[in-house]
């Protein structure tokens, strides 16, 4: 009896380890820690009838629990924001490819992994904001102004450690090269008017205060000012100015939120239609009114924030170069002490 009851277990342990995964669901890993998001997985669920199950956690926490989970992990998905922490998830080797037309036809080349390893779903411009009673129309034009003598003491910007400012200077190193992209940090790092803290807000609202002339920021971070309804915020957008460096030239640095198929994922097929999904009209236009970033597809959309902005050129670099130098790019910020 006890070998019978031995050998049952065994088939049965067999059968579960074999069972095909649930095809109507979803096991989705994000480091999007934006509560508008929250529409976009009820519409999907809505729309599709294959129900979403989120683990939220940092990028940092998302790519050890793949990996450590191995092959029995349980994530179809992994969404953050940035390239840079995108790219580490392709290295961590915690991603597979996709294979999709859809995909392919919606996002542009230069926002996706040419082998479908990722895609970008949305999209952020690293700007400058101004001080418009202290800096002059068209006298601020390129990034690498802002590492000029004349704007010493004058420029506010968060942790050059921190991804947005790595991938602003990873696409630079691209571009211009690594020696230019040296001096240019240490340009910036030697015209700071404070020392790095706080966030990109941090930074608009410093400007505002007079602390200085002109802040790096994330553009969608300026678009949440423009729309709001509180009077201070109402008072810093009247008192500032956003700028798109390098309209002359190879255009603004821009990057992504976006993601990829996890490595095992069991729910493949219905992980793909969420990522399809997400380059739908329905999707995008949710991107851009829910965050205030800009759509990867050509989607009109109803952002007064955004359109106060208006258009610009692009660096269409792509993307995945931002991965590729971080590691230089970091060792720039500390040769030069950018902290």
């Amino acid at each position: 009896m006890k070998a019978k009851s031995l050998i049952l277990a065994t088939a049965v342990l067999a059968g579960m380890a074999a069972a095909p995964a649930l095809a109507q669901q979803v096991n989705l890993y994000t480091a999007r820690h934006y509560q508008t998001d929250e529409k976009l997985y009820t519409d999907f669920t809505k729309a599709t009838g294959i129900k979403l199950n989120r683990k939220d956690a940092n990028e940092n926490e998302i790519i050890e629990m793949i990996r450590q989970e191995g092959a029995n992990s349980p994530a179809d998905l992994m969404i953050t924001v940035d390239m840079g922490r995108i790219w580490k998830a392709e290295q961590a080797g915690i991603l597979q490819p996709v294979k999709s037309a859809v995909l392919d036809k919606a996002v542009p080349a230069y926002l996706r992994d040419k082998d479908g390893m990722w895609f970008g779903f949305s999209a952020r411009a690293r700007v400058l904001v101004i001080n418009k009673e202290k800096v002059k129309p068209g006298e601020l034009k390129d990034y690498e102004d802002l590492a000029k003598p004349e704007w010493k003491g004058r420029v506010c910007a968060r942790s050059g450690s921190h991804i947005y400012n790595l991938s602003l200077l990873s696409s630079m190193i691209a571009t211009i090269g690594e020696d230019k992209a040296e001096a240019w940090a240490r340009g910036v790092k030697e015209n700071l008017a404070r020392p790095p803290q706080g966030g990109d807000t941090d930074q608009i609202k410093a400007v505002f205060a007079g602390q200085c002339d002109v802040a790096l920021s994330n553009s969608y971070y300026y678009v949440r000012l423009v729309n709001s309804d509180k009077a201070e915020d109402k008072a810093i957008v009247a008192k500032t100015q956003v700028v798109f460096p390098n309209q002359g030239n190879r255009g603004t640095h821009v990057n992504v939120s976006g993601g990829g198929l996890a490595k095992n994922a069991p729910n493949k097929e219905s992980a793909i239609k969420f990522l399809e999904y997400l380059a739908s009209d329905s999707a995008q236009i949710y991107f851009a009114n829910g965050n205030n970033e800009w759509p990867v597809t050509e989607v009109p959309i109803d952002n007064k924030g955004l359109a106060s902005l208006g258009n610009f050129k692009r660096d269409s670099v792509n993307v995945a170069e931002l991965g590729r130098n971080q590691a230089k790019a970091q060792a720039i910020m500390d040769k030069v002490g950018w902290k």
